[in-house]
């Protein structure tokens, strides 16, 4: 009886050890834009850079400060970093950065970073220092690659030779594939913020794709640009926000198997779906900036073949109890300013009352959208209606209009399983 309970506990105990290492729990955040205490000094020029961008340096230290204590709180096993680490490519900005993920990685949190257009080669990094911004040195992709060797370049199983893409094994069945989507190669005069991922890249990646589905592992994908449409028109209005040719990238990669991609740059959290013609499903997980409102990051379960996706928001942080609010009436003026430039930049001769319409619908579409699963509010609705109205649209049924391409964003789950 004793050899019976001891056989059986031992098995228990082995199928208990191989599930957990097929299980997984992780982190993902995004477009940090960390600018260093060295650089950032009090000052006309910090004033004048903070007022541009909206950005207050001291409170989104402390809100990337918060979110990594709370990331160590929800004892993941590791955290992934989908771009614009730093503000604006500043040296000093990556070395202060690495110093503040360090105790992460010490405690055994596993750490993926992949560059964005911000990171790499940019020709007009600044340091706030005094009355004037000021030029300060930047990092190569060579000297990326060995600043980050801690988080994930250094133990990498392959790495392409094109490019600042790697392939990580977060799990004996579980492969990352992080893919450099950015140009900095093409920098001139500053950063280029459109992306795109060169035939050799892809190639690469394909060929691993392929072996994966080989061994039956399941492969994740990890880049800085969109590689779905998170929103209507996103591919005519705002282009430099997606992969080039993302249509026929996002079906190629769904076709050879990779189910889901974690991405950034658009500073909204947000996930959208493709379908090939092959009936093959990729989404794209589309995680908000730590840099504006509303402050995400997400929180990933993984078993088997099932990813559950969690948001988390951060609400305040020491001596500013309403963050949320804080950052949302900031992104409010932003979103405005910004909107208006568009308009102007379209050069298309709107009513003025048209115009204002507009202005105020596009501003307040960004709002909804950066915050996920966005629904047309009563004053949302009101400008829709006013809008169709200044331009003769009488019939225009505003509760008809959709904002959000499904799933949810905020929470989901997916199921990773192929037929």
């Amino acid at each position: 009886m004793k050899k019976l309970l001891s056989f059986s506990f031992l098995l228990f105990l082995t199928v208990f050890s191989l599930f957990s290492q097929n299980a997984l729990k992780f982190a993902v955040i995004s477009d940090i834009h960390f600018l260093g205490t060295d650089l950032a000094q009090s000052g006309d020029a910090l004033t004048k850079y903070e007022n541009a961008t909206g950005r207050n340096v001291k409170e989104l230290h402390a809100v990337l400060d918060e979110t990594l204590k709370q990331i160590e709180a929800a004892h993941v096993d590791a955290l992934l970093i989908c771009g614009d680490l730093v503000n604006h490519g500043e040296r000093q900005s990556h070395v202060e950065l690495i110093r503040k993920l360090m105790p992460l990685n010490l405690k055994g949190i596993r750490i993926y970073v992949i560059p964005g257009n911000h990171d790499v080669n940019v020709p007009d990094a600044k340091a706030y220092l005094g009355n004037e911004s000021s030029p300060t040195q930047t990092v190569s992709a060579k000297e990326f690659a060995e600043f980050y060797a801690p988080f994930g370049y250094g133990e990498a199983l392959r790495r392409d030779s094109a490019s600042l893409s790697y392939l990580s094994a977060l799990t004996d069945s579980l492969w990352l594939l992080s893919l450099d989507s950015n140009r900095y190669n093409e920098y001139t005069t500053t950063s280029l913020s459109g992306g795109r991922v060169s035939p050799q890249t892809v190639q690469w990646a394909m060929d691993i794709l392929s072996e994966a589905r080989s061994q039956n592992i399941t492969v994740l994908g990890m880049m800085h640009h969109g590689l779905v449409e998170h929103m209507p028109y996103q591919a005519t209005f705002f282009p430099d926000y997606l992969v080039e040719d993302w249509k026929k990238l996002a079906t190629t990669f769904a076709d050879a198997g990779m189910s889901v991609v974690f991405t950034g740059h658009f500073h909204a959290n947000d996930i959208s779906m493709l379908t090939s013609a092959n009936g093959n499903t990729i989404y794209d997980v589309e995680t908000g900036s730590l840099s504006q409102y509303p402050l995400p990051y997400r929180i990933v379960e993984m078993e088997g073949n099932t990813m559950k996706i969690d948001s988390h928001f951060i609400q305040s942080i020491e001596g500013v109890p309403n963050l949320q609010e804080k950052y949302r009436e900031k992104m409010e003026r932003y979103a405005k300013t910004s909107a208006d430039a568009q308009l102007n930049r379209l050069k298309i001769p709107f009513a003025e009352e048209t115009r204002r319409a507009l202005a105020d619908l596009l501003s307040q579409i960004n709002i909804l959208h950066v915050a996920g699963d966005e629904k047309i509010d009563a004053e949302t609705a009101k400008t829709i209606q006013k809008l169709a109205e200044s331009v003769g649209d009488e019939n225009f049924d505003a509760k008809s209009f959709q904002l959000d391409f499904p799933p949810a964003d905020n929470q989901l789950t997916i199921s990773l399983k192929r037929e």
